[in-house]
């Protein structure tokens, strides 16, 4: 028995001396010291040795298993050793290579756009008001001086979602929802800004969504001289201080009397060129007085209170104010026409 441990002692170091990968290591361990291995088979023979060779036999086993384990662990430390030194030369940092700069982002020209006008009329103590999205017909339309089947609906190309909710046409809602939570208290001075949607196709000027900001103001004497004084203070500081307006007779719903605005053309200060359509003028937002009616829907009593509202396209006066002639291109993340505005 002494003879077979020794020869599986010389077996096993030399087949463990030629291993060169982890898992060939591990089927020798496997082979030669599990449970089913060689040297278990050969110590499962000692039960018929006498009493004085058990503890020689045993001796011999003890130093065949501990040879080949020390042999067994030197290979896995090997193993380890060359393992790491390949993931740190994988993972070589050159620390003498220049920095990868980092690309800086810019706010949108139209969320800028946003802001300046937001910044305007809260200096002249207008507060901003928000609502939802999805809005119900109610307050799109009947609480605006639109009934069901009324015509003028028909300006409006809606996206219904169920038979009494859809996706406002307008941020006019934001207003009626604004009357009713007030319930009659005065003064109110508020601007709308988000999102609406309408069932356009998209071209140069026109998107099935784009972005409102209306405006709604009442109190007891407020005028048309009022609504002219505040638009004319806003285009002034938003395209400059030489900047005029014109009000021109319209019709709204919701507002009576009601105007087209237009402004002295930015490009050519009025004088008339291809961007006005040599008018010397370009139309912005729509306004007027509140409806009595409006007034009255939203809990506030029409004969001794007014009010005026106004509303006008982010896009649009975007486009004016930076010379874009394309809508889509707010829409089309192209950092080649983004990257312009990346300092305004």
């Amino acid at each position: 028995m002494k003879d077979k441990l020794l020869a599986l002692k010389e077996e096993a170091l030399g087949q463990l001396q030629g291993v060169t990968d982890p898992g060939t290591l591990n089927d020798l361990r496997v082979k030669y010291l599990g449970k089913k291995g060689a040297l278990t088979e050969i110590l499962r023979g000692m039960g018929a040795l006498s009493a004085e060779e058990r503890p020689v036999i045993g001796q011999v086993g003890n130093e065949v298993r501990g040879a080949i384990e020390e042999l067994i662990t030197r290979k896995q430390e090997e193993f380890q050793r060359r393992e790491t030194e390949e993931r740190l030369r994988a993972e070589k940092v050159d620390v003498t290579l220049p920095g990868r700069p980092m690309t800086q982002g810019a706010v949108h020209p139209l969320s800028r756009v946003i802001q300046d006008i937001e910044d305007i009329f809260i200096g002249m103590g207008y507060q901003v008001a928000e609502g939802p999205e999805v809005e119900t017909d109610y307050f799109n339309f009947e609480a605006l001086n639109l009934p069901k089947n009324h015509p003028a609906r028909d300006m409006q190309d809606s996206f219904y979602l169920t038979e009494d909710l859809l996706m406002r046409t307008q941020t006019s809602p934001v207003q009626a929802r604004t009357m009713l939570a007030k319930k009659g208290e005065t003064p109110v001075r508020i601007i709308c800004p988000g999102r609406v949607f309408r069932r356009d196709d998209d071209d140069a000027t026109h998107s099935f969504q784009f972005h409102q900001i209306e405006g709604l103001v009442i109190g007891e004497g407020i005028r048309m001289s009022d609504l002219k004084g505040t638009l004319l203070q806003f285009v002034q500081e938003m395209f400059g201080e030489h900047t005029q307006i014109r009000l021109r007779p319209s019709f709204f719903p919701f507002t009576e009397p009601s105007a087209e605005v237009d402004v002295s053309c930015v490009k050519c200060g009025g004088s008339g060129c291809r961007v006005c359509k040599h008018t010397g003028w370009l139309e912005i937002l729509g306004c007027g007085m509140v409806h009595p009616k409006v007034l009255e829907m939203g809990g506030y009593d029409s004969q001794t209170l007014s009010g005026f509202a106004f509303g006008m396209g982010v896009e649009r006066i975007a486009m004016l104010k930076y010379g874009v002639d394309d809508i889509r291109h707010f829409y089309n993340n192209d950092l080649t026409f983004l990257k312009q505005f990346a300092r305004i």
